[in-house]
C-alpha cells in the first residue's frame, strides 16, 4: 500500500470540504476527535486490564518433601558378574 502524500491529504481535504461544505466541515472534525478519543480510552483501558492481569502473582507450586522408599535388593542382583570374554 502506497504512503499519502501532502497533495493525497490536501485533495482530500477539498474533497470533503466540497461535500460536507464549509458550515458542516468543523462539526465532523470535532466528533471524528471525539470518537478517536473515546477509541483510546476504550484501548487503554483494556491494555491496562490485560497487563494487570499477566503481572499477578502466581502461587507457588506446594512442593512436598519426598520420603525415603526402602527397595528390595535380590542377591543376585547385588553380586558383580564376571566379565565375558
Amino acid at each position: 500500500m502506497p504512503n499519502i502524500g501532502p497533495a493525497e491529504i490536501l485533495l482530500i481535504l477539498i474533497v470533503a470540504l466540497v461535500v460536507f461544505g464549509p458550515r458542516k466541515l468543523p462539526e465532523l472534525g470535532k466528533s471524528l476527535g471525539h470518537g478517536l478519543r473515546e477509541f483510546r480510552k476504550g484501548t487503554a483501558g483494556l491494555k491496562a486490564e490485560l497487563d494487570g492481569g499477566l503481572r499477578e502473582s502466581v502461587p507457588a507450586p506446594v512442593v512436598l518433601e519426598a520420603q525415603p522408599v526402602a527397595v528390595a535388593v535380590a542377591p543376585s542382583a547385588v553380586t558383580p558378574r564376571a566379565p565375558q570374554a
